[in-house]
């Protein structure tokens, strides 16, 4: 019977194997299309912290550029909030999307643990600091996102260094600012990997170059991170007799 069954199947063009889901394929390609955005916001936002280190006026002025001073007069802090609002979806969605390949138990923990050291890999080291800042990441920067959604006009020269000293939020900044770009630049170079880019005739020489670059990237992006940090925490105590008080640039003081 089974087999007169398989013939039937077989002669009606059927097949007795059951097809493989494709979601789990899709859900791989949003994790990496949402961590590829994420990445990039990280890598302009940092840059955009550091103009502190350009001077106060500078850093000002692009504040003013994302609260849309240049078609709104005197810019709305609106713009940030919402650009805040859609990191955070997309960084929500981006962690739920990982904790799937996440170890949900000790003993899963534990195999990884022991299968790291056993392979000594780096690719295999480099998920293991992604699980383990990804994790920081997903309070520290909620935290972070919540408070530039909620109060998006105290950023500024003084309203930003104020919150980093005198609010006592730098220890918090120093966590996030290190978890960030280790899980920023391990992801990229793991998407590099995963899919196959920048692969050309010599993939295996091509890797090593690529590793070697994005750990540079990842070191520069470091240090400035650190010094902007640092700076911030300079400008908050000298300004934390006038806690509370907004940044004027030079030009406009001489109005």
């Amino acid at each position: 019977m089974l087999r007169e069954n398989l013939i039937v199947e077989s002669l009606l063009g059927k097949t007795t194997q059951k097809r493989k889901s494709k979601i789990p394929a899709k859900l791989d390609f949003l994790q990496s299309a949402t961590g590829l955005i994420l990445a990039l916001f990280i890598l302009f936002h940092l840059l955009f912290e550091a103009s502190i280190l350009l001077g106060k006026d500078v850093m000002y002025a692009i504040t003013k550029i994302f609260e849309g001073d240049f078609f709104i007069d005197g810019g709305s802090s609106l713009f940030v909030s919402t650009l805040a609002f859609i990191i955070f979806v997309i960084f929500i969605l981006h962690a739920l999307l990982a904790m799937r390949k996440f170890p949900n138990s000790y003993r899963q923990y534990l195999r990884l643990s022991t299968h790291a050291k056993l392979m000594n890999h780096n690719d295999t080291n480099l998920w293991i600091i992604q699980i383990v800042t990804g994790f920081m990441m997903f309070f520290l920067g909620s935290v972070h996102l919540y408070i530039v959604f909620t109060q998006p006009q105290n950023i500024g020269p003084f309203a930003s260094s104020d919150r980093v000293y005198s609010d006592m939020f730098y220890p918090l900044y120093f966590m996030l600012l290190i978890s960030v770009i280790l899980h920023a630049g391990a992801g990229v170079y793991r998407l590099i990997m995963k899919w196959g880019w920048f692969d050309g005739k010599n993939p295996k020489e091509n890797r090593i170059k690529i590793r070697k670059i994005v750990k540079t990237i990842t070191i520069i992006y470091l240090l400035i991170g650190l010094f902007s940090l640092a700076t911030y925490i300079k400008i908050g105590y000298e300004h934390q007799k006038e806690y509370g008080k907004k940044y004027t640039p030079k030009i406009e003081e001489k109005r």
